[in-house]
C-alpha cells in the first residue's frame, strides 16, 4: 500500500499549496506531452498513481505468464529502479547481476525466459532497439509506465488499493490517500488523471471487497472504467536462487522458527501473506526500504541462526550472498477474483476481448 510518512499528515495543511502546485506542474505536463515513442504493436502501461507497492509487478507477472500461454512474445520495458546498467538499454538476461539491472527487472527475466525485459530510463529508446532487432516482440508492457507519457501506449492498467478508495479508514489504518498528492499526500499525480484509464486494478483480500465496492462507486462515479480486483496468492516456497521452473514447495519445507526478511513497497501485506501460508508467525521480522540492497547485511542475517523466507524479489539479491542458512523466496501470483462495472465477468475475458480489438486494429 502506499503508505504516508507521520509528518506528511501532521503538516498536511502547509504542504497542501506545494501539493497543488505538484498536481497543476502535473495536469500540465500530461495535457501537453506527445509521445516521442509509439509501436505498432499493441502497447499497454502497467502503473499506479500513487507511490508504494499496489502490485504491479505481479501482474506484470500475470500478463508474462498469459503472453506465453498464447505464444506471444512479449517484451518489458523498464526504467530498473536503483539499477547502474553497464550500458543503455540493457537487455536483462538470467545471470545479470540484480545491481546492474534491478531487483524486478531481474525476477521478471528468471521467470519469463522467453520475454524480452529491457532496462532504460528512456523507454522508446529501449522499444525502438527491440523492435529493430530480429525476434521483434508481438506486444510492449511498460512497467510502472503511467506517469512516463512519453512513450506511447494503446491503454493505460492503473492500480489501486484500498488505502487510495475507502472514504472512511478501517480501524488502525490511515485517512484515506484518495487525491492526496505529494508533498502533502502519495499521489503522483491528481485525480484527473484516471481519465486515461482503461481499467482499474485494485488489490485487496476478498473478504474485504463487498465493503469496498461503495467506496468504489463514489470515488470512481466519474471515470466509469471496468474494475478488477486481485489478491497476492502465495504458490509456494523456492530456494533463493534455485529454478525458477521447479516445483514449488509446501510451508513444510520449512520447520521450526522462522525469519522474515523484506525489502518492498509493502511489507505489511507480504508478512500477512507469508504468515497465513506458513501457519504461524516468523520468529523475527526484519524489514527495509523498497529496493533494498543487502549486500551489507549478510552477517546481520547469519547471527539470527534461523532459516528466512522473503519475497520474490528480495530474493535475487539474498541468493549471491551465499548464506549458510536456508533461504526460500515465497512465491506470490496476481489471483483476479472480482469484477465491478465489467461487460466481462472476470479480468482475463476482459484482458482477451481487449487485447484481440487492439492487435486486430
Amino acid at each position: 500500500m502506499a503508505k504516508r510518512h507521520p509528518l506528511q499528515n501532521l503538516l498536511a495543511p502547509l504542504l497542501l499549496p506545494l501539493s497543488l502546485l505538484y498536481g497543476a506542474a502535473g495536469r500540465w505536463k500530461r495535457a501537453r506531452a506527445k509521445a516521442k515513442w509509439k509501436s505498432a504493436r499493441p502497447c499497454i502501461a502497467i502503473g499506479n498513481i500513487s507511490w508504494g507497492g499496489t502490485g504491479k509487478t505481479p501482474v506484470t507477472d500475470w500478463l508474462l505468464s498469459w503472453a506465453d500461454r498464447k505464444g506471444f512474445r512479449a517484451a518489458v520495458l523498464t526504467r530498473g529502479y536503483g539499477a547502474k546498467p553497464s550500458q543503455l538499454p540493457l537487455l536483462v538476461e538470467a545471470g545479470t547481476p540484480a545491481s546492474e539491472c534491478g531487483d524486478e527487472p531481474l525476477m521478471l527475466a528468471r521467470r519469463h525466459p522467453c520475454a524480452a525485459v529491457m532496462v532504460d530510463p528512456e523507454r522508446g529508446r529501449a522499444g525502438r532497439t527491440l523492435e529493430a532487432s530480429e525476434h521483434a516482440p508481438d506486444v510492449f508492457f511498460l512497467d510502472d509506465g503511467f506517469q512516463h507519457v512519453r512513450a506511447g501506449r494503446d491503454l493505460d492498467l492503473v492500480l489501486l488499493d484500498q488505502d487510495d478508495i475507502r472514504l472512511s479508514p478501517l480501524p488502525g489504518r490511515p485517512p484515506s490517500n484518495w487525491n492526496r498528492v505529494i508533498p502533502a499526500g502519495t499521489w503522483r499525480e491528481p485525480e484527473h488523471a484516471l481519465h486515461s484509464a482503461a481499467a482499474f486494478l485494485v488489490k485487496c483480500e476478498p473478504e474485504d471487497w463487498p465493503s469496498l465496492v461503495p467506496d468504489l462507486d463514489l470515488r470512481l462515479r466519474d471515470f466509469p472504467r471496468p474494475a478488477f480486483a486481485f489478491r497476492m496468492a502465495p504458490e509456494g516456497l523456492r530456494p533463493a536462487g534455485g529454478n525458477a521452473s521447479a516445483p514449488a514447495l509446501p510451508a513444510e519445507a520449512v520447520s521450526g522458527p522462522y525469519v522474515f526478511v523484506s525489502g518492498i513497497g509493502d511489507p505489511a501485506q507480504a508478512l500477512r501473506t507469508v504468515t497465513a501460508f506458513m501457519g504461524r508467525e516468523p520468529e523475527t521480522t526484519l524489514s527495509f526500504p523498497d529496493h533494498h540492497d543487502f549486500r551489507q547485511e549478510k552477517g546481520k542475517l547469519e547471527a539470527l541462526g534461523l532459516p528466512m523466507v522473503c519475497t520474490g524479489k528480495d530474493a535475487v539479491k539474498l541468493a549471491p550472498l551465499g548464506l549458510s542458512l536456508p533461504c526460500f523466496a515465497l512465491d506470490v501470483k496476481a489471483d483476479f477474483f472480482a469484477s465491478h462495472n465489467s461487460p466481462a465477468p472476470t479480468f482475463e475475458q476482459w484482458w482477451n476481448e481487449t487485447f484481440d480489438a487492439l492487435a486486430s486494429r
